[in-house]
């Protein structure tokens, strides 16, 4: 990732799975001075990174980091906090969070 995509990506990585305006996006990944100059200067860097497979839009245009697909169907989504208990009593659970680590959205 070059640098306004990660800061686009660090950006969103705050909102975790929910979706965010594009000119939001603008206005508050890089800086004011960045907005003042072109308001529109993420747009192109969204839909660089959606055809990229690291965002994802809905239909309304707001974009937010794709989620990791769930290899096994059978597996349920767990709080974090009950994860954490099941885990200390020998329970084997995964805990629900759908964004991946860094790296793998750098592989992308």
């Amino acid at each position: 990732m070059d640098g306004d995509e990660r800061d686009i990506f660090q950006f969103l990585k705050t909102r975790g799975t929910d979706f965010v305006g594009a000119m939001e996006i603008c206005r508050r990944a890089g800086n004011k001075q960045r907005f003042f100059q072109d308001p529109n200067w993420a747009k192109v860097v969204l839909m660089r990174m959606e055809e990229r497979a690291i965002l994802e839009s809905d239909s309304q245009g707001r974009y937010r980091i794709k989620p990791i697909s769930r290899k096994d169907k059978n597996k349920r989504w767990v709080a974090p906090d009950i994860a954490k208990i099941l885990n200390e009593s020998g329970v084997e659970v995964e805990a629900g969070g759908d964004i991946a680590a860094d790296e793998y959205y750098e592989e992308l």
